[in-house]
Protein backbone atom coordinates (compact mmCIF):
# COMPACT_ATOMS: atom_id res chain seq x y z
CA UNK A 1 0.00 0.00 0.00
CA UNK A 2 1.04 3.43 -0.46
CA UNK A 3 1.93 5.96 2.39
CA UNK A 4 0.03 8.89 0.56
CA UNK A 5 -3.12 7.08 0.86
CA UNK A 6 -5.30 6.83 3.85
CA UNK A 7 -6.17 3.05 3.87
CA UNK A 8 -7.26 3.76 7.78
CA UNK A 9 -10.76 3.39 6.85
CA UNK A 10 -10.49 -0.49 5.61
CA UNK A 11 -10.93 -2.57 7.88
CA UNK A 12 -8.90 -5.03 6.81
CA UNK A 13 -5.78 -2.32 7.46
CA UNK A 14 -3.67 -4.07 9.87
CA UNK A 15 -5.37 -7.13 10.30
CA UNK A 16 -3.22 -10.01 9.74
CA UNK A 17 -4.71 -12.76 7.63
CA UNK A 18 -4.69 -15.12 10.75
CA UNK A 19 -6.80 -12.85 12.91
CA UNK A 20 -9.42 -12.06 10.61
CA UNK A 21 -9.94 -15.93 10.01
CA UNK A 22 -10.08 -16.43 13.71
CA UNK A 23 -12.74 -13.61 13.61
CA UNK A 24 -14.94 -15.02 10.94
CA UNK A 25 -14.22 -18.68 12.42
CA UNK A 26 -15.51 -17.90 15.50
CA UNK A 27 -17.89 -16.40 14.14
CA UNK A 28 -19.59 -17.84 11.75
CA UNK A 29 -17.52 -21.53 11.97
CA UNK A 30 -15.81 -23.66 9.14
CA UNK A 31 -18.81 -24.99 7.63
CA UNK A 32 -20.65 -21.63 6.52
CA UNK A 33 -17.23 -20.23 4.80
CA UNK A 34 -17.33 -23.35 2.88
CA UNK A 35 -20.51 -23.16 1.83
CA UNK A 36 -20.33 -19.54 0.40
CA UNK A 37 -16.52 -19.53 -0.69
CA UNK A 38 -16.07 -23.40 -1.81
CA UNK A 39 -12.69 -23.50 -1.06
CA UNK A 40 -11.38 -26.78 0.30
CA UNK A 41 -9.33 -25.57 3.13
CA UNK A 42 -12.27 -24.90 5.27
CA UNK A 43 -13.26 -28.60 4.35
CA UNK A 44 -10.75 -31.32 4.45
CA UNK A 45 -9.60 -31.01 8.27
CA UNK A 46 -9.98 -27.59 8.40
CA UNK A 47 -7.86 -25.20 10.94
CA UNK A 48 -6.84 -21.69 11.69
CA UNK A 49 -2.84 -22.79 10.82
CA UNK A 50 -3.86 -25.19 7.63
CA UNK A 51 -5.83 -22.52 6.05
CA UNK A 52 -3.43 -19.57 6.60
CA UNK A 53 -0.86 -21.64 5.03
CA UNK A 54 -2.91 -22.43 2.02
CA UNK A 55 -4.75 -19.10 1.94
CA UNK A 56 -1.20 -17.22 1.95
CA UNK A 57 -0.12 -18.68 -1.04
CA UNK A 58 -3.15 -18.94 -3.08
CA UNK A 59 -3.78 -15.11 -3.98
CA UNK A 60 -7.26 -15.89 -5.54
CA UNK A 61 -9.03 -17.68 -2.38
CA UNK A 62 -7.14 -14.75 -0.16
CA UNK A 63 -9.01 -12.16 -2.05
CA UNK A 64 -11.86 -14.14 -1.93
CA UNK A 65 -12.00 -14.28 1.65
CA UNK A 66 -10.51 -10.99 2.47
CA UNK A 67 -14.05 -9.76 0.60
CA UNK A 68 -16.03 -12.07 2.87
CA UNK A 69 -14.49 -10.31 5.58
CA UNK A 70 -15.44 -6.78 4.10
CA UNK A 71 -18.64 -7.31 2.67
CA UNK A 72 -20.34 -10.04 4.57
CA UNK A 73 -18.29 -9.82 7.96
CA UNK A 74 -17.83 -6.39 8.26
CA UNK A 75 -21.14 -5.59 6.43
CA UNK A 76 -19.70 -2.73 4.47
CA UNK A 77 -21.59 -1.33 1.27
CA UNK A 78 -20.73 -2.72 -2.42
CA UNK A 79 -17.50 -1.04 -3.58
CA UNK A 80 -17.83 1.04 -6.46
CA UNK A 81 -16.41 -0.02 -9.53
CA UNK A 82 -13.28 1.44 -9.54
CA UNK A 83 -12.62 0.17 -6.30
CA UNK A 84 -13.69 -3.65 -7.36
CA UNK A 85 -11.31 -4.19 -9.60
CA UNK A 86 -8.87 -3.63 -6.87
CA UNK A 87 -7.17 -6.32 -4.21
CA UNK A 88 -9.31 -5.99 -1.31
CA UNK A 89 -6.52 -4.93 1.03
CA UNK A 90 -5.87 -2.00 -1.39
CA UNK A 91 -9.83 -0.43 -1.90
CA UNK A 92 -10.51 2.53 0.10
CA UNK A 93 -13.73 2.83 2.05
CA UNK A 94 -15.29 5.95 2.34
CA UNK A 95 -15.23 8.15 5.75
CA UNK A 96 -18.78 8.18 6.01
CA UNK A 97 -18.79 3.98 5.72
CA UNK A 98 -18.31 2.23 8.71
CA UNK A 99 -18.19 -1.17 9.70
CA UNK A 100 -21.53 -2.84 10.85
CA UNK A 101 -22.66 -6.14 12.20
CA UNK A 102 -22.21 -9.43 10.84
CA UNK A 103 -24.55 -10.19 8.25
CA UNK A 104 -26.87 -13.48 9.06
CA UNK A 105 -26.29 -16.72 6.94
CA UNK A 106 -26.81 -19.94 6.83
CA UNK A 107 -26.52 -23.43 5.41
CA UNK A 108 -29.90 -23.29 3.81
CA UNK A 109 -29.36 -19.24 2.04
CA UNK A 110 -25.67 -20.55 1.07
CA UNK A 111 -27.41 -23.81 -0.86
CA UNK A 112 -30.17 -21.54 -2.72
CA UNK A 113 -27.31 -19.33 -3.56
CA UNK A 114 -25.39 -21.92 -5.33
CA UNK A 115 -28.10 -23.16 -7.39
CA UNK A 116 -28.53 -20.18 -8.36
CA UNK A 117 -25.37 -19.46 -9.71
CA UNK A 118 -24.99 -23.02 -11.42
CA UNK A 119 -28.82 -22.26 -12.98
CA UNK A 120 -27.12 -19.03 -14.45
CA UNK A 121 -23.94 -20.16 -15.55
CA UNK A 122 -26.07 -23.71 -17.17
CA UNK A 123 -28.19 -20.92 -19.45
CA UNK A 124 -25.18 -19.22 -20.38
CA UNK A 125 -23.38 -21.92 -21.43
CA UNK A 126 -26.15 -23.91 -23.32
CA UNK A 127 -26.63 -20.55 -25.22
CA UNK A 128 -23.11 -20.27 -25.94
CA UNK A 129 -22.82 -17.12 -24.43
CA UNK A 130 -25.70 -15.87 -26.78
CA UNK A 131 -29.11 -15.52 -27.28
CA UNK A 132 -30.60 -17.96 -30.23
CA UNK A 133 -30.82 -16.67 -33.67
CA UNK A 134 -29.54 -13.38 -32.52
CA UNK A 135 -26.02 -11.75 -30.94
CA UNK A 136 -25.72 -9.37 -28.25
CA UNK A 137 -26.00 -6.81 -30.86
CA UNK A 138 -29.11 -7.76 -32.09
CA UNK A 139 -27.88 -8.90 -35.67
CA UNK A 140 -28.82 -12.07 -36.76
CA UNK A 141 -26.12 -14.75 -36.37
CA UNK A 142 -24.03 -15.15 -39.15
CA UNK A 143 -23.92 -18.84 -39.72
CA UNK A 144 -27.65 -19.00 -39.61
CA UNK A 145 -27.73 -15.88 -41.93
CA UNK A 146 -25.18 -17.53 -44.40
CA UNK A 147 -27.02 -20.63 -44.15
CA UNK A 148 -30.49 -19.27 -45.49
CA UNK A 149 -28.75 -17.45 -48.24
CA UNK A 150 -26.93 -20.10 -49.64
CA UNK A 151 -30.52 -22.33 -49.22
CA UNK A 152 -32.02 -19.21 -51.67
CA UNK A 153 -29.29 -19.20 -53.85
CA UNK A 154 -29.60 -22.96 -54.25
CA UNK A 155 -33.19 -22.58 -55.25
CA UNK A 156 -32.60 -20.25 -58.16
CA UNK A 157 -29.96 -22.25 -59.32
CA UNK A 158 -31.38 -25.54 -58.74
CA UNK A 159 -34.06 -23.86 -61.16
CA UNK A 160 -32.25 -22.35 -63.89
CA UNK A 161 -30.29 -25.39 -63.88
CA UNK A 162 -33.55 -27.50 -64.66
CA UNK A 163 -34.85 -25.25 -67.28
CA UNK A 164 -31.52 -25.08 -69.41
CA UNK A 165 -32.09 -29.44 -69.15
CA UNK A 166 -35.64 -29.20 -69.88
CA UNK A 167 -35.05 -26.76 -73.04
CA UNK A 168 -32.05 -28.98 -74.31
CA UNK A 169 -33.35 -32.50 -73.40
CA UNK A 170 -35.84 -34.67 -75.92
CA UNK A 171 -37.01 -36.11 -72.64
CA UNK A 172 -39.50 -33.96 -71.69
CA UNK A 173 -42.69 -34.37 -69.70
CA UNK A 174 -45.52 -35.77 -71.25
CA UNK A 175 -47.62 -31.96 -70.38
CA UNK A 176 -44.64 -30.38 -72.39
CA UNK A 177 -45.15 -32.91 -75.51
CA UNK A 178 -49.15 -32.28 -75.44
CA UNK A 179 -48.26 -28.61 -75.51
CA UNK A 180 -46.01 -28.91 -78.65
CA UNK A 181 -48.37 -31.32 -80.25
CA UNK A 182 -51.24 -29.17 -80.21
CA UNK A 183 -49.61 -25.85 -81.51
CA UNK A 184 -48.33 -28.09 -84.77
CA UNK A 185 -51.59 -29.60 -85.37
CA UNK A 186 -52.89 -25.74 -85.09
CA UNK A 187 -50.54 -24.79 -88.19
CA UNK A 188 -51.21 -24.27 -91.72
CA UNK A 189 -50.42 -27.11 -93.80
CA UNK A 190 -49.05 -26.22 -97.05
CA UNK A 191 -51.65 -27.09 -100.14
CA UNK A 192 -51.43 -31.05 -100.98
CA UNK A 193 -48.38 -31.70 -98.86
CA UNK A 194 -49.94 -34.55 -97.20
CA UNK A 195 -53.65 -34.59 -98.11
CA UNK A 196 -54.18 -37.20 -101.08
CA UNK A 197 -57.59 -36.00 -101.49
CA UNK A 198 -56.71 -32.45 -102.40
CA UNK A 199 -54.04 -33.94 -104.88
CA UNK A 200 -56.79 -35.92 -106.42
CA UNK A 201 -58.77 -33.33 -106.61
CA UNK A 202 -56.07 -31.49 -108.46
CA UNK A 203 -56.05 -34.14 -111.02
CA UNK A 204 -59.69 -34.05 -111.85
CA UNK A 205 -59.78 -30.17 -112.52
Amino acid sequence: MSNDINYKNNPLHGVSLKNLLIEMVDHYGFDILYAYLNINCFKTKPSIESSVKFLKKTDWAREKVEAFYLYQYKNLPKASADQFKLPPRDRIVPEGQVAGEPAELSLEDAERLREKREKKAAEYKKGGGRRSGRDFGGRRDDQSSRSRSNDRNNIWSRGSSDNRNNSSSDSSSPWDRAVRDSESSQKPERSGASDPWANWKKKTQ
